[in-house]
């Protein structure tokens, strides 16, 4: 099957790629690595009238770090992150998810901004910096406004974007130099989506421990306080959160997301 036709623009600026997408009349997509879309293109699963392809805005490219965080452009590449080409504010976390997704070519095209974008529940990036508490920069007919991760995500596949909004970047908090972090998904092979995948941050300087629960059936479900869960590992509270994230009845599922969980909180104690 091929994709339905469509319009194709290439902007240079994100103003230009707003007013695009407003004269899209709803219909319009954009397209960052087209590591998602251009499958669903084909799919027919997406059928745009007008194909933005943000690709060229040199600004959403662009990295900046301050003394507390790290700016990253919407079009960041996974093998940027895992190559070492940005800045790294999160002891290795980002560098280790990033080396993890999928193959080595979908990391080379893929981008950050376009899997947020795409919020799939078991993909890694709508996890991990939700568990970074990150905040995503958006540009739109209205102006610029930002959102944290914790409201970006509003279900599976949906975001709070609006029809003319562009996210051009992700704020991510630098970590301290005492923050430890694990991370585990379960995947049936190599390069597909995560079966079941959980994360866990503990930074005692900035006073968070946290967790996340993703691959779930909806948003990646958060754990503020997960001081039960690294302080010995709390079996039943373990359990009470997966059953809040809402795998399902499905006791294998529940199983699957417990154990990613446990070894998850396992990987943050080894590398204490």
């Amino acid at each position: 099957m091929k994709p339905v036709a469509f319009d194709y623009e290439a902007p240079r600026d994100i103003a230009t790629a707003v007013k695009l997408l407003a004269g899209g009349d709803g219909m319009a997509k954009v397209m960052a690595g087209g590591q998602s879309l251009g499958p669903m293109l084909n799919l027919r699963l997406a059928q745009p009238t007008l194909l933005v392809d943000v690709r060229g805005i040199e600004k959403l490219r662009e990295v900046t770090e301050t003394a507390d965080a790290l700016v990253l452009g919407a079009c960041v590449t996974h093998a940027m992150i895992e190559d070492g080409a940005v800045p790294d504010v999160t002891r290795g976390l980002m560098a280790s998810v990033a080396a993890d997704v999928a193959y080595r070519a979908v990391r080379n095209r893929g981008t950050v901004g376009g899997s947020l974008c795409h919020a799939d529940p078991a993909a890694d990036w709508v996890s991990t910096l939700l568990l970074l508490a990150a905040t995503a920069i958006i540009e739109g007919e209205s102006g610029a406004r930002e959102v944290g991760l914790e409201r970006f995500m509003d279900g599976a596949f949906s975001t709070a974007l609006g029809d003319t909004d562009v996210l051009t970047g992700i704020r991510v908090p630098r970590l301290s130099n005492a923050a430890r972090w694990g991370y585990y998904k379960f995947c049936r092979k190599p390069g597909e989506f995560a079966e079941a995948l959980a994360a866990v941050l503990v930074d005692s300087q900035r006073k968070v421990c946290r967790a996340v629960i993703g691959a779930t059936n909806g948003t990646p479900y958060l754990i503020a306080d997960a001081s039960a869960l690294v302080n010995g590992f709390d079996d039943a509270a373990a359990l009470a959160h997966v059953d809040a994230a809402g795998v399902g009845d499905d006791q294998y599922e529940r199983q699957i997301h417990y154990t990613a969980l446990k070894r998850a909180v396992a990987r943050m104690s080894a590398c204490a």
